[in-house]
């Protein structure tokens, strides 16, 4: 098999001879764009990029209107964690913390943590939210506890980010799936974990999507779908950020404004995108709730 070191991209996949579909994601570029806004910790950068990596596993195998997060909050000195891949395939994420962050960081010790899956559109007023039981150490394990309260279907799921590299991939095993030799072969599940377990994460990083999947699967006939790209990408708007500082009321907006001098200016903390309003630009939007605002300031 030829292989292209492809990043950025998510694949689809199907185990013919075992009956098991698959999605693989592996992201350069994207996650080094993610990674580098913050002096992230090393224990809390590879989970903010198995984070990354699964939200664009999780869109693999649906049909996305709008877009599909993860969010983690705790008490504890990891305060968020949140990213999201879109139905564009953009992706973006952050972490807040405070030191010392525990070693190991496990998901399980997080005093009052509470995770959460939300898929769809808050625009178009269509989102589902599922809560993810944190009683497992790590994310990996934990996603696979969700799939299994959730669709009652068992998945597997491996997960792994360095400093330049984020990779997840995902298996589930599906009644149906595959053609006749699938369904009757009652060990195939057992025997694609198996083989998944010989996975080490250096590997899965190191390896191209096509040769990972070919060392891993090749005597279980893998059969690819077309690629889907992913890059980075931020949501942000100045209508959105309009709608913010509308939500926040004429006397703060007023307040901000003296404070800077007649300038109100507001940085994305995903992209670092600036948005300025003057004080006539903060009047417009005071006064004209829900209309869209002029671009009459440099941003």
């Amino acid at each position: 098999m030829e292989t292209i070191l492809v990043e950025d991209v998510l694949h689809r996949f199907l185990l013919e001879r075992a009956g098991v579909r698959g999605v693989l994601v592996r992201l350069g570029p994207a996650w080094r764009e993610v990674a580098g806004r913050a002096d992230y910790p090393a224990s809390l950068r590879a989970l903010l990029g198995q984070s990354l990596a699964a939200s664009a596993l999780l869109t693999g195998n649906i049909k996305l209107d709008g877009a599909l997060s993860i969010e983690l909050k705790s008490t504890g000195a990891l305060r968020l964690l949140f990213t999201e891949c879109t139905d564009r395939g953009r992706l973006r994420g952050l972490a807040r913390w405070s030191d010392p962050l525990p070693e190991p960081l496990a998901l399980a010790d997080l005093p009052g943590a509470v995770m959460a899956i939300t898929i769809g559109s808050a625009e178009r007023g269509q989102r589902y939210q599922g809560l993810v039981d944190l009683h497992q150490p790590d994310l990996a394990r934990s996603l696979e506890a969700y799939f299994v309260q959730s669709e009652q279907l068992p998945a597997r799921i491996v997960l792994a980010a360095d400093g330049e590299h984020a990779v997840g991939l995902m298996l589930q095993r599906l009644p149906g799936e595959g053609g006749h030799d699938a369904v009757q072969d009652e060990d195939a599940w057992s025997r694609i974990e198996h083989l998944t377990a010989t996975l080490g994460a250096d590997e899965m990083l190191a390896t191209a999507p096509e040769q990972l999947l070919y060392r891993l699967y090749h005597e279980e006939n893998v059969r690819l779908f077309e690629p889907r790209p992913l890059a980075f990408g931020c949501s942000c708007t100045r209508e959105r950020v309009s709608a913010m500082l509308r939500a926040l009321g004429r006397e703060e907006v007023e307040a901000a404004l003296a404070a800077r001098d007649g300038e109100i200016e507001v940085v994305c903390e995903f992209c670092a995108q600036r948005y300025t309003f003057d004080r006539i630009d903060a009047e417009h939007l005071l006064s004209s709730p829900g209309g869209s605002q002029p671009s009459t300031t440099a941003q």
